[in-house]
Parts: structure tokens; C-alpha cells; sequence
């Protein structure tokens, strides 16, 4: 087995924005996002941290690093997965996220499963 197929970690995210938590008169854009991780490797493997790059329309940028996700440090075997929702506030009405999860393998091998980048808008605001 390739030793890149063994630490593998899939990540999917799925947002929404909150209309009811936000006051666009006041720069406050509210978003909540679903991520899911699954194990697609071959070996048992725990997130430990996060690092989060969020970025807004105006290209302010702030970074999030932190143990573990909403007070979870979840080991995945092989096949399982994780799911969890969390939320972030923005200025303006579209920005991104992206970043990584820092795992430690059953043979404490550490890796990062990376986050690809996903937009945070709000509906009707781009094409």
C-alpha cells in the first residue's frame, strides 16, 4: 500500500448562510458550515488541531488554530466518519474559508488532511 493512500483524510463542506443571526445594516454577515471528514486511508487516525484561513471580500484575513473541532478530538478508523456544524462571522457578505486539520496516526505518524478552500455568500450576492 502507498504510504500516501494510508494517511488519508477526505474533507466535505456544505454552508448555509443565517439570516436570522445577521444585520447586514451593521456589517454582520452570519454563516454556519457542515464538514464532514472520513478516514479514506488504511489506518485509524485522530484530528487533533484545526488552522482555518478566512478570508472576506475586502481581502481581510483572519486565522483560527485550535485543538480540536467544536470540543471533539475524533478518532476515525478506516471507513468512518465524522460530521460536525460550526459557524463564522464575516463583514461582508461573501468570503472564503480554507485551511487544514492536523491528524496523528495510530502509529503516531502526524499529517495534515487539508481543507480545500469553499465560499461563504450570501443568497442572490454572486452568479
Amino acid at each position: 500500500m502507498a504510504e500516501s493512500k494510508k494517511y488519508e483524510i477526505s474533507v466535505a463542506a456544505a454552508t448555509q448562510y443565517l439570516a436570522d443571526q445577521s444585520d447586514p445594516q451593521d456589517g454582520r454577515y452570519v454563516f454556519a458550515y457542515t464538514i464532514t471528514l472520513r478516514n479514506t486511508g488504511t489506518i485509524p487516525a485522530q484530528l487533533i488541531s484545526r488552522h482555518w484561513i478566512i478570508t472576506d471580500a475586502e481581502s481581510h484575513v483572519q486565522e483560527v488554530r485550535g485543538l480540536g473541532v467544536v470540543g471533539h478530538q475524533p478518532l476515525l478508523k478506516p471507513g468512518e466518519s465524522f460530521e460536525y456544524t460550526s459557524g463564522c462571522v464575516l463583514t461582508t457578505p461573501v468570503g472564503t474559508m480554507r485551511g487544514s486539520y492536523q491528524m496523528v496516526a495510530e502509529d503516531g505518524t502526524q499529517f495534515e488532511a487539508a481543507i480545500a478552500g469553499f465560499t461563504l455568500a450570501m443568497p442572490r450576492v454572486l452568479h
